[in-house]
């Protein structure tokens, strides 16, 4: 933790990430890549990995944007051979797709109002932050 100085709020490095996007900072935009399909065990642990991360994201961008006005939220949906969640702040949006098929499933992220011309993932789970700092920042 940051700021652990007497008097001063902590904040964990992403928090101080979200912070300088308030203060102007361009923010990074996720690095992806075709998405390929795996075993169902491996997709969905990446998938339950991405969604823990991106639950402990919003939490503490919330923190930051407290009194800010609109908040980061995280919705959680599923459908028949689909695990999916949505991160949303304002009128941006991406979601984190998991589609099984037989005995291989594929990963997807969908960006609201950015055409999908093939199915694309995160690089690492490292690029949800980069992800979410691209929705707090426009």
């Amino acid at each position: 933790m940051i700021g652990a100085e007497k008097g001063t709020p902590l904040m964990t490095p992403f928090m101080l990430a979200v912070q300088a996007l308030l203060e102007g900072d361009q923010p990074p935009g996720p690095a992806t890549k075709p998405s390929r399909p795996r075993p169902v065990a491996k997709a969905a642990d990446t998938h339950v990995i991405l969604r823990s991360l991106a639950e402990q994201l919003v939490s503490e961008a919330n923190a930051v944007l407290r009194g800010r006005g609109v908040g980061i939220s995280l919705v959680d949906d599923t459908r028949p051979g689909e695990l999916m969640f949505t991160v949303r702040h304002g009128d941006r949006a991406a979601r984190v797709r998991t589609v099984v098929s037989g005995h291989t499933a594929l990963g997807q992220l969908v960006k609201a109002g950015a055409p999908v011309e093939e199915p694309r993932e995160l690089t690492s789970e490292d690029e949800l932050q980069a992800l979410v700092l691209s929705l707090l920042g426009g």
